[in-house]
């Protein structure tokens, strides 16, 4: 068993175990679960590159009648996620080896309510010497389109896919999307107010023909550090859907 660290997502309300020379999370993760509102009873979700797990474990804590599976490439951040399940005690939670380029999934193509996914993200020319950050962020052996195509076939008929990317891909995101989903939901989010949009968060529904809905920007970071915004979704474990964007 490779060497661990116990740190915690959500002001403490969720315990995350992370390798201590493997690919660490981010603030992103929660940020795209947070994008997750309302769910049926049962719901069926599915995180395609898991990595830490920390996407599928804010859900599972958000989530407690959702079945959710996590896919991860590498075995020893599928272990480590494993353990960090246990000791939440989420019994509604598991994490499997498993590299999307294989043609025959654990689970038969049209099985998932919720497909949720940080995709691979930097090129080969920015490849992390960190073997384990090159594998979950340099998708050097799959692009972002054939990626977020086997997300949407996993996905049942009007099921509803959710992505985080960098703000300058959200062109290329839409292009693969507008092939097979609808009722297209952007969120920008932003570091600072006045800055750039660094990242978009984005929800699909899988056979939709309905149209594009850019929601208020979500800025993460003022003079005084977290934004009331952020910090509700980040230490509050709320959706951006229940805070309050009258208050600053």
């Amino acid at each position: 068993m490779t060497d661990c660290i116990k740190n915690y997502l959500l002001n403490q309300k969720v315990q995350l175990f992370q390798s201590t020379h493997k690919y660490k999370t981010s603030s992103d993760a929660v940020l795209l679960a947070s994008m997750v509102h309302k769910l049926k009873k049962g719901a069926k979700i599915l995180d395609v590159g898991s990595g830490t797990g920390s996407v599928s474990l804010c859900l599972a804590y958000r989530f407690p009648d959702a079945d959710i599976t996590g896919f991860e490439i590498q075995d020893e951040l599928v272990e480590v996620s494993n353990m960090s399940a246990e000791v939440n005690q989420f019994k509604n939670l598991k994490y499997i080896c498993y590299d999307i380029n294989n043609k025959k999934p654990p689970y038969s193509f049209c099985s998932f309510d919720c497909v949720i996914t940080n995709p691979p993200y930097l090129t080969s020319g920015t490849k992390s010497p960190n073997i384990s950050k090159a594998i979950a962020h340099g998708g050097e052996n799959i692009t972002l389109k054939e990626w977020l195509a086997f997300c949407i076939k996993m996905l049942k008929p009007f099921g509803e896919l959710y992505l985080i990317d960098k703000a300058e891909k959200t062109d290329e995101i839409l292009s693969v999307l507008y092939q097979k989903t609808g009722n297209i939901t952007i969120l920008p989010v932003y570091s600072k107010q006045g800055q750039k949009a660094k990242r978009v968060i984005i929800r699909a529904q899988k056979d939709s023909k309905a149209g594009v809905n850019i929601l208020p920007p979500l800025v993460i970071h003022n003079e005084n550090g977290h934004t009331y915004q952020a910090d509700q979704i980040l230490r509050g474990g709320k959706s951006y859907f229940e805070i309050d964007f009258s208050k600053t």
